[in-house]
């Protein structure tokens, strides 16, 4: 088994199975510009073997962590057995420093969605979560994290602001913040939120983790945008702007870079992450600099 690393407080990526063979290449000639960590959606390594294979090889070298998009956190049901048990094993074989999921759900019935879907913030939702949260952190015997969402609608119901209930779910499980500043930026600018109070707004000492990606715009003829949470572009530079207050406010974390579609190439993935980490310390070129594969 390899042992367990802890996440640096830089820039990682997330593989995806296209970049396999370039990071075993990588790994295979000791090249310096490896990643300084990698995320990977474990539901991608359940039943794949070869997969497998590749993310034990990568957890020698580099610190890995799991971020699932399977557990469906607020479903009325509680979390599946059969995939509690798949996500157990991967991580017994990959020893990752974090483990985490959504705030949102995706199956009902044994139906399941191909999408993280919202959630009202009510009391109700609160419980939900607590007690599925609790499901998943006793079976791994381990604290998780969970994400905000990025939302498209908000709930009537709801009686919590996000930071809020978010906060609440932390202080009731004991769980860590995984916190998407994109995520805030697609969700903030859809619902007109104030993102400075937001981030004042959030539990400090649970943020284990920043995520960062590209979001999609879309404009319509009465003249009102959307934001879609696309991962499939650069960094924008008004998210760089608010991860910057973000690591102000709260410090620097363990960051990933997001890239889930429209994927460059594995060494100008790399790049990018760098570039993102360098600017962010005020050191190197803006990201938009650097050239995509």
């Amino acid at each position: 088994m390899p042992a367990t690393h802890t996440l640096p407080h830089r820039v990682g990526i997330g593989l995806r199975e296209v970049h396999h063979a370039a990071m075993g290449e990588a790994l295979a000639s000791g090249d310096a510009s490896l990643p300084s960590w990698i995320e990977v959606h474990p539901e991608n390594y359940f039943c794949n073997a070869a997969a497998r294979a590749v993310l034990v090889q990568v957890a020698d070298r580099l610190p890995i962590s799991l971020h699932g998009v399977g557990l469906s956190l607020g479903s009325v049901e509680r979390p599946d057995a059969t995939h509690l048990r798949h996500l157990k094993t991967l991580a017994e074989a990959v020893s990752p420093a974090l483990i985490s999921d959504h705030v949102a759900w995706s199956a009902h019935r044994g139906r399941y969605s191909n999408d993280l879907l919202p959630l009202p913030y009510t009391a109700e939702t609160l419980a939900l979560l607590v007690r599925n949260i609790g499901i998943v952190q006793d079976s791994l015997g381990r604290a998780i994290a969970v994400e905000n969402p990025a939302t498209y609608l908000r709930f009537e119901e709801s009686t919590f602001s996000e930071p809020d209930f978010l906060a609440a779910l932390v202080t009731r499980t004991g769980c860590h913040l995984l916190f998407d500043i994109n995520n805030l930026y697609v969700s903030g600018t859809n619902h007109g939120w104030d993102m400075q109070e937001y981030l004042a707004q959030l539990p400090s000492a649970a943020m284990v983790e920043y995520h960062l990606a590209g979001h999609t715009e879309k404009h319509f003829a009465d003249g009102t945008q959307l934001l879609i949470d696309t991962h499939d572009a650069p960094v924008s530079p008004a998210v760089l702007a608010l991860f910057r207050d973000c690591v102000a406010r709260h410090g620097m974390r363990p960051t990933l870079l997001e890239w889930d579609a429209d994927l460059p190439e594995f060494a100008a993935l790399c790049a990018h992450a760098r570039a993102i980490e360098q600017a962010v310390t005020g050191t190197l070129p803006h990201p938009a600099q650097v050239a995509y594969g």
